[in-house]
């Protein structure tokens, strides 16, 4: 295998990784959170070198700061508004087998 190739494989192994890393934060954001404070206060330890204790702050994930833009939902302000009226002219749709 030439290195060209093993460059190449490698990049696109890291884009890949990096988007699922971002699909997943997206759909499990409660399940991140945990992992990343969990590795936070393993790498924020006294034990390691100054470098991977700031690397273990930098992990920590964000505090909700009780605003409506955070997105927190704790106050039920912020979630999803209840669907609209529902129209009274619309009528359904009826499917008639062809003569």
């Amino acid at each position: 295998m030439s290195t060209s190739l093993l460059v190449q494989y490698a990049v696109i192994g890291l884009v890949v990784l990096a988007s699922a890393l971002i699909v997943f934060r997206k759909l499990a954001p409660t399940l991140t959170n945990r992992w990343l404070a969990a590795a936070s206060i393993h790498f924020s330890r006294s034990g390691h070198a100054a470098w991977v204790r700031a690397f273990g702050q930098r992990l920590q994930p964000k505090q909700a700061t009780g605003n409506c833009s955070d997105g927190c939902s704790t106050c039920g302000a912020c979630g999803p508004k209840p669907p609209a009226a529902a129209r009274t002219d619309a009528v359904p749709l009826e499917f008639r087998p062809r003569q």
